[in-house]
């Protein structure tokens, strides 16, 4: 049994789907702006199980509610995908926006925090696992970038301090890193990249491509499962190469390095959190 916050958009929206598909039982989490109730009809039409939570996990009593729901209809918890969070400007840090910043460290940061915490005495319960969703920009140095790295800088130090901490429960945490991914946050039209980003964002990838949202579900599937028993305290990077390229090498990508075509129906794959107004004054949950 799965909870995935951010579950209905972009990644998380393959996460749902994946994780659904492989026979886990998943609660979707999302805004009251996301398409939630979409994506867990899509997954019971499939022959699924999911179900769908929709609140601001930000806050404190949303998020005990959120695992105290998951535990109530289907009684246990195995794996907690700390996936929710925003990408909404791109800025040099003196120019950088207070409330922008406050709103990165809302949803990026205290968000999986909350939901760690308050999933945990079931994870040690089932020997369970918890993801993170870790980032390239938490690994590198990007132009204006730096406050949305920093808050995958402490994503990625949370889940290793989680890691040991949580060993001798035998529950295991893990981050996955993705790189450019063909979702709303990479596209000019529908986040906050310029033409100039979208342009740099492919060259520096030695693939010469985004990834795609599956192909992020897919190592996020494979760290929650038993395959991967011995694994805890890793960063995973999803990223075509980028942490490990110099150079605007994506431009000798051939052929091969085409994106797969996948086997998830996304319909949300360009619906995500990069407008400030998602999440504001929302109320309480909705299940």
């Amino acid at each position: 049994m799965a909870i995935v916050t951010g579950g209905a958009t972009g990644i998380g929206e393959a996460i749902s789907k994946k994780f659904a598909k492989e026979g886990a039982m998943v609660v979707v989490n999302g805004f009251p702006q996301d398409p939630v109730e979409d994506v867990v009809e899509s997954i019971v039409n499939a022959g699924g199980r999911a179900i769908g939570f929709v609140a601001d996990i930000s806050v404190e009593e949303n998020a005990r509610e959120c695992v105290r729901f998951a535990l109530e209809r289907f009684h246990k918890l195995n794996i907690l995908v700390n996936n929710a969070g925003v990408f909404p400007v791109m800025d040099e840090s003196q120019d950088y926006p207070v409330d922008v910043f406050d709103y990165l460290v809302k949803n990026n940061i205290r968000t999986a925090f909350l939901m760690t915490k308050f999933a945990l005495p079931a994870l040690q319960e089932t020997k369970g696992v918890v993801l993170f969703a870790g980032s390239e920009a938490g690994e590198k140095g990007l132009a204006e970038n730096a406050p949305y790295g920093g808050s995958k800088g402490f994503m990625h130090a949370f889940m290793k301090g989680i890691a040991v901490e949580q060993a001798h429960y035998g529950v295991r945490a893990n981050a996955v890193c993705p790189g450019p991914i063909d979702t709303a946050w990479t596209h000019k039209e529908t986040g906050p990249m310029s033409s100039k980003n979208e342009r740099e964002l492919i060259l520096s990838t030695p693939l010469g491509r985004r990834g795609t949202p599956e192909e992020v579900a897919n190592v996020y599937l494979f760290l929650a499962s038993d395959e991967a028993s011995y694994v805890t305290g890793a960063l995973f990077p999803v990223d075509g190469g980028i942490t490990a390229a110099k150079g605007a090498i994506g431009k000798l990508a051939k052929a091969q390095a085409e994106k797969p075509s996948g086997d998830l129906s996304l319909d949300h794959t360009l619906d995500g959190a990069t407008d400030m107004s998602r999440g504001a004054d929302a109320p309480g949950p909705a299940v």
